[in-house]
């Protein structure tokens, strides 16, 4: 069983900073992906406040596959550049999206998820997946959750890139 100790202040570079230890030492001598990427939507589940999802899809054979993640049952192929996640993989910038209603093609899994943050998994000039957050809030995420999130996918990406 592992313990962190994880900001639980509204200082939303804290909380990154304490969600990248904890990434740090649960993945660092990890070499399943498959492991690596379930431990990290557990611990964003965990910490994150106000998010109804969170988790992968992987990049194989040209498209989106749902890999680990915490939340309710989800869409299991996404095509690239469909909706949040496939244009975060074709353009390989993360996405921070306030009203997800408000996306063209956004694919709807879960009905009450009303804001999204993707960010594309890059390695060595490959696309690996995304790592896929929602929130039940319009405008949950913002610059803050979007450079906190871009770090931990770093801190990752090598350690998913199977």
């Amino acid at each position: 069983m592992h313990e962190f100790s994880i900001s639980e202040s509204t200082d939303k570079p804290s909380l990154y900073a304490d969600l990248h230890s904890a990434l740090d030492g649960l993945t660092a001598d990890e070499p399943d992906a498959i492991a690596n990427m379930a431990n990290a939507a557990a611990l964003l589940w965990e910490y994150l406040p106000d998010i109804n999802w969170a988790g992968f899809y992987r990049a194989i054979d040209g498209e989106l596959v749902l890999g680990p993640f915490q939340g309710k049952a989800a869409c299991i192929r996404i095509a690239m550049g469909a909706g949040v996640c496939g244009t975060a993989a074709v353009t390989r910038e993360t996405q921070v999206v306030e009203d997800v209603d408000a996306f063209p093609g956004h694919i709807p899994c879960d009905a009450v998820s009303a804001s999204e943050l993707v960010v594309p998994i890059v390695v060595d000039g490959a696309l690996i997946g995304v790592l896929d957050i929602d929130s039940p809030s319009k405008a949950r995420f913002d610059t803050d959750d979007a450079a906190g999130c871009e770090a931990l996918v770093a801190l990752i990406g090598p350690r998913v890139a199977a």
